[in-house]
């Protein structure tokens, strides 16, 4: 199957959806050139057809091998990797300071959906590497971004990010790993971590592994954490590489999904103890780290956006292609494509409303992140990071759910035939399981929406977002245009339950935290459903005032979006504020 990246629905969602054009003509973006956005995306989609999609089947078929304590990948990995940063596309929002583009996040963040949809297990790769140069430009020493972010930004390195042991999964306050202070001003740092992504592998000569670990006289819990550069090899003082630093990689998982990406073990101070540097100050590295996992966060939700992408790509092609019965009226002399089917065209609509609206939420997010760092007025920039901050966690968790549930469907469209390995719908539901569980799984997104995100400013973030989007409502219901069919009236039901659903959720959190809690996950579902419902209503406005070619087509999926998938918003809403008493109840079922 090729994968061919949706330009112009890209771009209309980074535009019109996520507010980029806006942000632009409003000069938080400084003197970015909008208009090169068109032609990066065409450049990055053409590598991707050409180059990382022809390898995702037979990386899932191949694999990974660790043998001497070193990781092999599976055939073309190291050529396409190469030929990827010889294009420059690791380096595209790096600090231009470090030879980064300096190009903005949003434009990297349709570039990663773009990874994810032709190989998502290659994507995993330069995916921590961008993490990483975020966390030590932001916390690292002159001293460790002079030797190590420029190969970072270039990608002649890459990068790790090291949280999880055994026994310290989602809790990293319980890890073990120790870090003991060396004379020279550097750390020896012992211990092991599991479920390291391209913790070791044959693509570069070297990797940066960011590490946390724990010093012996530190605080208890999260607040005596560390965070560590520890290089696989030394840097000598002119640049060259050195030796062969105390980590190495001991293991490696053999998994559900994404085959072709080294997930590893990795043990540290069998030799007396990797050579690390500290980021930023001691006992402080859940503010560097975090960091990098809201960067990582919103990655993985443009994961679940380009596997969902791809899926209904796939299924698209197959039911175009498949003849089995005749529909209802049919009069061909024999079979139809299954696409005439009712059903099959509702699971095919509903697999590309439900990312469109991902993808939207996402770039709106990436937008956020870039007027926060890059507008000039405070108050403005202020706003944006508490608009990123409430985004990031809806980004993580509603892309990542849409991820799987339109892989799912992409599977049920092939019919018995997607249950076979070889039409590739099986590998695409199987890699975008994985996308709803790290960089923290998405429960722990919707308990940080609920407690941290709404409850934060007492919803004054929840609330403004609710004005704009009523906004893109009354915009549909003024336009008067039949094709919209009831998506006004159904995006209002929706927002109103937003709106009630936040304000009942904001009072158990003062009154009865755990009521709160239990409606968590639905409260994110709802929050995503009425957020891209809305979204994808103003890029159909957008589309249709502009007078583009194809904006029928985006007034058709606004209105299926609003009348199939955000009239659940009410029983959402029911679902929070009636439901704590049926999961306080739980134990009896559950224990009884």
């Amino acid at each position: 199957m090729i994968y061919r990246a949706p330009i112009n629905d890209i771009l209309l969602a980074l535009n019109h959806g996520a507010g980029l054009k806006a942000a632009v003509e409003a000069g938080h973006y400084g003197d970015f050139d909008a208009d090169v956005t068109a032609a990066v995306l065409e450049e990055a989609g053409k590598i991707a057809s050409d180059v990382l999609a022809p390898l995702n089947r037979s990386g899932d078929q191949h694999g990974i091998k660790l043998a001497d304590n070193k990781v092999t990948t599976a055939p073309g990995w190291p050529d396409a990797y190469r030929r990827w940063i010889e294009g420059g596309w690791n380096a595209v929002s790096g600090p231009e300071e470090f030879g980064g583009q300096g190009l903005p996040l949003a434009i990297n963040a349709a570039c990663t959906e773009i990874w994810s949809a032709a190989n998502m297990a290659f994507g995993l790769c330069p995916l921590l590497t961008l993490s990483a140069i975020e966390a030590l430009d932001a916390h690292g020493s002159d001293q460790l971004k002079k030797i190590y972010l420029a190969k970072l930004v270039s990608g002649e390195w890459t990068g790790t990010m090291q949280l999880t042991e055994p026994q310290a999964g989602s809790d990293v306050g319980a890890l073990r790993t120790r870090a003991d202070r060396a004379d020279d001003g550097s750390y020896r740092i012992k211990g092991s971590k599991i479920f390291i992504t391209y913790g070791d592998h044959d693509m570069t000569d070297n990797i940066v592994h960011f590490v946390l670990a724990r010093l012996p006289d530190a605080p208890v819990g999260t607040k005596g954490i560390s965070l560590f550069l520890i290089p696989k090899f030394l840097v000598n003082a002119d640049g060259s590489l050195g030796a062969r630093n105390d980590i190495y990689p001991s293991g490696v998982e053999h998994k559900l999904g994404i085959h072709a990406s080294p997930t590893c073990t990795m043990t540290m101070g069998d030799h007396g103890g990797a050579i690390g540097y500290i980021v930023g100050e001691e006992n402080a590295g859940m503010r560097a780290m975090f960091t990098m996992m809201n960067q990582a966060r919103l990655a993985v939700g443009l994961e679940g956006v380009g596997i969902a992408d791809r899926a209904f790509q796939q299924a698209l092609s197959y039911a175009q292609e498949r003849k089995q019965g005749r529909p209802v009226g049919s009069k061909s002399g024999g079979s139809d494509a299954i696409i005439n089917h009712p059903d099959v065209k509702r699971m095919l609509l509903q697999m590309r409303a439900l990312t469109a609206a991902s993808r939207s939420i996402c770039y709106a997010t990436a937008v956020a992140l870039d007027i926060a760092a890059r507008a000039k007025d405070e108050k403005v920039r202020s706003d944006a990071a508490a608009r990123g901050a409430l985004l990031t966690p809806i980004a993580k968790a509603f892309s990542t759910d849409i991820g799987n549930e339109v892989a799912y469907l992409g599977v049920q469209v092939h019919g018995g035939m997607g249950f076979i390995e070889e039409t590739g719908a099986a590998q695409h539901a199987r890699d975008a399981r994985i996308t709803a569980i790290y960089e923290g799984t998405n429960g722990i997104q919707a308990i940080d929406l609920v407690t941290r995100k709404l409850g934060v400013n007492n919803g004054a973030s929840v609330f403004k977002l609710l004005d704009e989007l009523n906004e893109v409502v009354r915009k549909v219901e003024a336009s008067n245009d039949p094709a919209f069919g009831l998506t006004g009236a159904k995006l209002r039901d929706a927002l109103g339950s937003l709106d009630r659903t936040s304000r009942w959720l904001l009072e158990k959190l003062a009154s009865n935290p755990t009521d709160a809690l239990a409606g968590a996950t639905p409260y994110l579902r709802l929050f995503g459903s009425a957020l891209g419902g809305c979204m994808l209503a103003s890029e159909a406005l957008a589309a249709r005032a502009e007078n583009e070619s194809d904006a029928a087509r985006h007034v058709a999926l606004a209105r299926f979006f609003a009348e199939a998938v955000a009239v659940q918003a009410p029983s959402l809403e029911k679902t929070v504020t009636d439901g704590a008493d049926s999961i306080a109840a739980a134990d009896a079922v559950l224990l009884g």
